[in-house]
């Protein structure tokens, strides 16, 4: 991590989501993502637009022609965690399709004019929320050994 998202995101965590300097004027969320190529773990401050429940990031890299490396962290991993303000969740990330990135890019390029210059790709983030499905399919797991104790207590029974 650079030393200057360092200081972005020690500022952001003192001062419950804030950020001053260049980013005044601009709303910020911790994105934490899973490297595409290494498979560490990896957290970035960005801009982001409320849209509704969603948050929308563009995918801006200062106006560099590659896209930066989150992105390609979500493209491979869309599972992530977010922080905005004082809250941290799960999220799940999707890069948005047309006609809607046009859409999205459109709003976040008035909110934040330094996107009017180019035509980067938006992700839309959406927290996750467990479904009924996965909540009932869900099964805690035992230790080892409280499985070999059980084994043992029937293996027992068995020969009595």
């Amino acid at each position: 991590m650079s030393d200057w998202n360092k200081a972005v995101i020690d500022e952001f965590r003192a001062n419950e989501g804030k950020v001053g300097g260049p980013f005044e004027e601009m709303t910020l969320l911790l994105l934490h993502t899973i490297g595409a190529k290494t498979g560490e773990p990896r957290l970035n401050p960005v801009a982001y637009l409320a849209d509704g429940e969603r948050y929308v990031i563009i995918a801006s890299k200062g106006g560099a022609p590659t896209h930066p490396s989150w992105y390609h962290n979500v493209v491979a991993h869309p599972e992530v965690t977010v922080e905005v303000g004082t809250e941290k969740f799960q999220a799940q990330a999707e890069v948005a399709q047309e006609p809607e990135r046009t859409e999205l890019y459109e709003k976040a390029s008035t909110q934040y004019p330094g996107f009017a210059d180019r035509e980067p790709c938006v992700v839309v983030v959406r927290r996750s929320f467990l479904s009924v499905r996965q909540w009932f399919r869900f099964e805690p797991r035992m230790p080892n050994s409280v499985k070999q104790t059980q084994g043992r207590l029937q293996s027992n029974r068995k020969g009595e």
